[in-house]
């Protein structure tokens, strides 16, 4: 593949609004010269420690779930409601054609030993439910079917059938599929009118050629309870082979209910460890079941919030960490904003299904990878992207020095920089980091190809390597020569969570087509999207850069101005955007820093002056030009937005500090030479970035 030659003209080319000349300095000299505080929607600094005493936490924490637990059921006491959940609840996950009820009972998150009160319960009303001669001939059918199958003798012909009779009773019909799955769990009811059938459940015999049979029978109990938010764990298995086979046999037939991950057990050793595989329901798959409020409130998914501080640690490899730690998936983190590498960064993170002890019980581990929680406490829900007011930095620029050919003093120079952009602010663009620093591939190029559709091509995309001899890079180039997944999971670190993740979904299904998809969907969704939000934010820099060389800071006939000046930056609605018209311009009614410029997606408009031409024919060159903005096939829809030109920093302040340096000369004499350092300190709005204002400050390109 070739290298990215446009590497360094990306920011080299863009524009600035100020014209003041600037001085160079080395930002990002070390993690601690540049510290990253978010800022909530209070306005609170997300770092000042707020941390509750975990008993007083507990208190609010929901109480134990104890909905799997049913009472014994009364027919004459069934309400017409409770009916019909029940017979949904059998319905929800299988095909409408033949309406297949699966084996087993209700489960907690953990599996008991033995049949549970609940289970002889159900056992009680299927006795209730059918008269002796009719329970008896199902017990014979039930202990036929057992026999063969413990015989390993193969049913010939069509597969047996058991008539149940015909229950015209709604209520009755959903408590008789119940019943009898939960005393046959190897058996499945099929509803036809109001017929009963019964037949030999054939995907848990199936299993039983993977698993044992106590794990079958417990499998299929979690499938059939559909319990929300609980996980089904299948024994220890160091046989990769193996485990790949049970991958594929539950996603092949329930990939539509539930999802897979593969987890180190816990407290086992490093050089031989045991894989579990771990199932869950996806989250759809209960969002069409009725609930009353009672059951809603039992149902009450747990979250908990926290303050992550980071030290040079990227941030998706933070929550990848995090995860295998917490036995969740990086899916069940949530959090504000992205945040730099190679800084220390504090930020509000909302993880689910962990309750606030399982996260103070990591603390100690977490350090060893220079990370830290604190201010953990019980919320009600999760954190949605751009849920924050913005971000303070703490930065240190060392090195200062004039500009080539710049003559004058240093100090006024920085001072004249400063307070230029404090005052006219910054050119609002997307910082480098939005598109990754290596040279050959940028994420941009893979949001394209994901636009496009081309799976194969994104996911090439991702594992392309820089041209470094290290484990990761070599990993990467081996993947490319040989599309070996199996082979390139071997040679991957375990640090390099998404890349792992993705190759072990490649390893499942294949480098086919429809193999990438389910790679992909092996990332979380906000990393998928990610990638096509820095598509957007690349040709974003581009219009602005086109607007500003095109029309200067007049407002123009065409433009867009946002009308709502207490609007958070990308988060106004649409009606508060206007098109600028002729007379409006002649007026000068508007000014440069209300200008906005789209951020692509299917719900925006363009201006309609020459920058709306020029996004047409960007999109035309990038083969975009009939582009939706959606992708069913991963689940993602960009409706756009739009981004103010211009941004200033708030709350400004700084200190020059001298660093001496003796330099030995040849001679022998010695030269006392104060080397320059500023400390700069600013908050920005949501979704501005540092390097972009420091860059408008400097007049340098990092």
């Amino acid at each position: 593949m070739e290298e990215d030659t446009d590497f360094r003209i990306r920011f080299s080319s863009l524009c600035f609004i100020t014209d003041h000349v600037g001085f160079h300095g080395t930002i990002k000299s070390s993690p601690s010269d540049f510290v990253v505080i978010e800022i909530d929607e209070q306005g609170q600094l997300v770092n000042k420690a707020t941390d509750e005493p975990i008993d007083k936490i507990s208190k609010v924490l929901p109480k134990p779930n104890n909905f799997a637990k049913k009472t014994k059921l009364d027919l004459q006491n069934v309400s017409l409601e409770e009916g019909r959940n029940q017979e949904v609840n059998t319905l929800a996950g299988f095909s409408d054609d033949d309406q297949n009820h699966r084996t087993g009972s209700e489960k907690e998150d953990t599996i008991n030993d033995g049949t549970s009160k609940c289970e002889e319960e159900k056992v009680d009303v299927l006795g209730s439910l059918l008269d002796k001669k009719t329970s008896e001939l199902l017990n014979q059918f039930a202990c036929a079917i057992k026999e063969k199958w413990d015989s390993k003798t193969e049913l010939i012909g069509p597969s047996p059938e058991f008539f149940l009779g015909t229950i015209l009773d709604k209520n009755q019909r959903a408590i008789l599929h119940s019943a009898v799955r939960q005393k046959f769990p190897f058996l499945i009811t099929v509803g036809k009118n109001s017929e009963i059938v019964v037949k030999p459940n054939l995907e848990y015999k199936e299993l039983l050629h993977l698993v044992s049979e106590e794990e079958a029978l417990d499998f299929f109990k979690y499938l059939d309870a559909k319990k929300e938010n609980s996980k089904f764990t299948f024994k220890p298995d160091t046989d990769k082979d193996h485990r790949k086979a049970v991958h594929h046999f539950v996603n092949k037939k329930f990939g539509n209910l539930v999802e897979t991950k593969s987890f180190p057990e816990p407290n086992c050793s490093a050089g031989n460890p045991n894989i579990v595989i771990t199932v869950r329901f996806r989250e759809k798959a209960h969002k069409h079941r009725k609930r009353s409020l009672l059951e809603c409130q039992e149902r009450k998914v747990i979250y908990t919030a926290f303050t992550l501080r980071k030290e040079n640690l990227e941030m998706f490899e933070a929550i990848g960490f995090l995860a295998i730690k917490l036995g969740v998936i990086p899916s069940d983190f949530s959090y504000a904003g992205l945040k730099d590498k190679k800084a220390i960064t504090y930020q509000a993170m909302v993880v689910r299904k962990v309750t606030p002890e399982r996260l103070k019980d990591i603390e100690k581990e977490i350090e060893k990878k220079r990370m830290n929680v604190f201010n953990i406490r019980s919320v009600d829900d999760s954190l949605r992207l751009g849920q924050l007011k913005g971000n303070h930095f703490d930065i240190v620029i060392r090195n200062l020095k004039n500009q080539v050919n710049d003559s004058a003093n240093l100090r006024e120079r920085i001072l004249e920089a400063i307070e230029n952009v404090k005052h006219k602010g910054f050119v609002n663009y997307y910082g480098p980091q939005r598109f990754g620093m290596g040279r050959k591939v940028h994420t941009d190029q893979i949001g394209l190809a994901l636009l496009k559709s081309e799976m194969v091509k994104a996911v090439k995309l991702f594992l392309t390597p820089e041209d470094l001899d290290d484990p990761v890079n070599r990993a990467k180039k081996y993947f490319l020569q040989t599309e070996d997944a199996k082979g390139t999971l071997s040679l991957m670190p375990e640090f390099k969570v998404r890349e792992r993740a993705l190759l072990e979904s490649l390893h499942r299904f294949g480098m086919t087509e429809e193999g990438c998809i389910q790679a992909w969907f092996s990332l979380p969704h906000s990393m998928r999207i990610f990638y096509i939000h820095a598509y957007s934010s690349k040709i974003w820099n581009e219009a602005v850069s086109y607007r500003l060389a095109t029309y200067g800071p007049r407002v123009v006939e065409g433009d867009l101005v946002c009308l709502d000046e207490g609007g958070d930056d990308e988060h106004f609605p649409s009606s508060k955007v206007h098109l600028v018209t002729e007379e409006e311009e002649s007026a000068n009614i508007y000014a440069i820093h209300q200008v906005v410029l789209p951020v692509l997606g299917y719900n925006i408009q363009y201006p309609k002056n020459k920058v709306g031409q020029w996004y047409q024919e960007t999109l035309s060159r990038d083969g975009l030009q009939t582009c939706r903005f959606k992708v069913p096939t991963l689940k993602l829809n960009v409706p756009g937005c739009y981004r103010k030109i211009l941004k200033q920093p708030h709350n400004v302040s700084y200190q020059l500090i001298e660093e001496h340096d003796i330099d030995v000369k040849a001679e022998g004499s010695h030269i006392d030479e104060a080397i320059l350092s500023l400390l700069v300190s600013f908050d920005l709005d949501a979704s501005c970035y540092a390097t972009v204002c420091l860059r408008e400050i400097m007049k340098h390109d990092f």
